[in-house]
């Protein structure tokens, strides 16, 4: 990818914007040097009621490692944390804790709503850290992302802090769980001997499938599941330096897989991280306009994406993929942030070649305080098919 000067606003002249194509030239170091850009939200609607949430007691600092003025939300446990821990979040996955950011998430006022109702910080910390063990210590600002993901970890995927009434529902704790709580180990022992019976009396009973064809899914998923956990886990261990927003547009003419048509749906992955797309039915022209949100690691590594049909009883059959390499985004935005100049301007491009997958120029700008590209790929290892995306990176403090 070919990084290239070209100002847009032809009234400022080369100054500014020579300024700013040095800065990106000279590639700084991989840490963000950021300033803080917040909104002005009103005090009315669902910006404005959040902001006021923000101002509550415990909810000013992080509810999982105390860094101040968190500026992401797990909207699912009701907290407000930091960036840096809403990264072991997102590993654990939606269904455990679905991470949204206070300044770049678009909120309704059911959102906001369902948050209130789960009381914040102290109210969630009340229930999930409730009995806390001597020998571990809860993450500090400065923890390392070791200490944050196994913590985290602990208290909302194993709960293993809950009070004792609601023990019941604990996995298996660590040795030595709870030790200064008798009542609490006493609970997760009958717990333990709930689920231990309840798997020999299970055992007992086998039912049938139904069909080889609908076994090999279920043992096919089940793989799909374990892999994806193990790959959410090392996800959680890894040192973050942005953020990278997807907006997955559309496809086009996409190939046929259901004997006319297709169910498909759009896997992407960055590392060890793997986030996808809702299924669209009987479309070979889907549209989706979905927006997706990954952790950018230190190393970075390409974005890939890979198009599925969506299947029922038999793997779900390949689309085609593509690949991304956004370490010139990345560059960009650090470059942006250390910049003074807040004019539009175009600040790269991916020229389309024979020797890539692009359908036309990825043009990198800089609009509204944001570094943003749009890409149309060929899908590769496939018949045919396009795929357009939006790429926006977004630093460390927002």
């Amino acid at each position: 990818m070919s990084i290239q000067q070209q100002n847009t606003d032809a009234n400022n002249g080369s100054g500014s914007g020579s300024c700013l194509y040095d800065l990106l030239c000279a590639d700084p170091s991989t840490s963000w040097n950021c300033h803080q850009r917040d909104g002005h939200a009103s005090s009315s609607g669902p910006k404005g009621k959040l902001k006021n949430l923000m101002c509550q007691s415990g909810n000013g600092i992080c509810a999982d490692c105390g860094s101040s003025d968190p500026k992401w939300v797990s909207l699912s446990l009701g907290v407000f944390i930091c960036i840096k821990c809403s990264g072991v979040h997102r590993s654990l996955g939606v269904h455990i804790s679905k991470v949204l950011s206070v300044n770049l998430d678009e909120w309704t006022d059911e959102q906001v709503d369902t948050l209130v109702d789960l009381g914040g910080n102290d109210a969630a910390n009340l229930k999930y850290e409730a009995c806390i063990p001597d020998n571990l210590r809860k993450p500090k600002p400065d923890s390392s992302i070791e200490e944050r993901s196994d913590y985290i970890r602990r208290k909302y995927e194993l709960h293993q802090f809950l009070p004792s009434d609601e023990l019941l529902s604990c996995p298996y704790p660590y040795p030595g769980f709870c030790s200064s709580s008798s009542r609490c180990g006493n609970s997760c022992g009958s717990a333990l001997d709930k689920k231990h019976s309840e798997k020999q009396t299970a055992g007992g009973h086998r039912i049938h499938g139904l069909g080889q064809a609908f076994r090999n899914s279920w043992r096919r998923k089940e793989s799909e599941h374990k892999a994806t956990k193990k790959s959410n886990s090392l996800a959680g261990m890894i040192e973050f330096v942005g953020l990278i927003k997807v907006n997955v547009v559309r496809g086009t003419n996409l190939a046929v897989r259901d004997i006319v048509t297709s169910d498909p749906y759009v896997i992407l992955s960055l590392g060890h991280q793997s986030v996808k797309t809702r299924v669209i039915k009987n479309n070979l022209n889907p549209v989706w306009n979905e927006q997706l949100m990954l952790s950018i690691p230190q190393t970075i590594p390409p974005l890939k994406m890979l198009v599925y049909d969506k299947d029922t009883f038999k793997p779900d059959d390949f689309m085609g993929d593509a690949e991304i390499d956004i370490q010139p985004l990345v560059s960009a935005a650090k470059a942006s942030e250390i910049s003074s100049i807040r004019e539009p301007m175009q600040l790269g491009s991916w020229v389309a070649s024979k020797d890539n997958t692009l359908v036309r120029d990825g043009i990198i700008t800089f609009v509204d305080g944001k570094v943003k590209q749009e890409i149309s790929l060929r899908l590769q290892n496939v018949e045919k098919g396009t795929l357009d995306i939006e790429l926006e990176c977004v630093p460390l403090t927002q």
